[in-house]
């Protein structure tokens, strides 16, 4: 075993952050009722107006955090390094500047940084959401943080 990363365990429930910009919502409520049947075996989670709409037009249980432009964005990231979230459902607007954009940018980096599978379009959600690793458990390695800062304050 490399003392480099440590292993974190995605269980079979999954943890999963849903999140669209204003002109991909539709598309993203769309997906989750296609979705519903894996979705409602799921703890699931999102930025406040999409949580609000998925929850009043699926009927899944989606817990709101803020909306994106008001940190929303942060707080997903935040759980992300809890180790809270273990899969994110981001349908973005490529074609529309957003305001937040560095919210979003920071959200994309730390879910690489932790190995967070994230999904930016329908196309990825749909591949991720019938993986069998979806009813399973899922093993993946993470740099291990803890000796990483123990190293860098050892050479500063």
């Amino acid at each position: 075993m490399n003392p480099d990363y440590i292993t974190f365990t995605i269980d079979e429930k999954k943890n999963i952050a849903l999140i669209a910009h204003d002109n991909e919502k539709a598309k993203l409520i769309e997906w989750c009722k296609e979705n519903k049947e894996i979705l409602k075996h799921h703890n699931l989670c999102g930025t406040g107006t999409t949580a609000r709409m998925i929850s009043d037009q699926t009927g899944l249980t989606v817990k709101a955090y803020n909306s994106g432009p008001l940190g929303g964005d942060q707080q997903i990231g935040a759980k992300i390094v809890e180790g809270r979230i273990d899969f994110v459902v981001f349908f973005s607007d490529p074609l529309t500047a957003q305001p937040h954009d560095p919210d979003v940018k920071a959200l994309m980096r730390i879910s690489q940084v932790y190995d967070i599978p994230m999904a930016i379009n329908k196309a990825t959600a749909d591949f991720m959401i019938q993986s069998k690793y979806m009813t399973s458990t899922y093993d993946h390695e993470v740099i291990n943080f803890r000796k990483n800062v123990q190293e860098r304050a050892e050479t500063l």
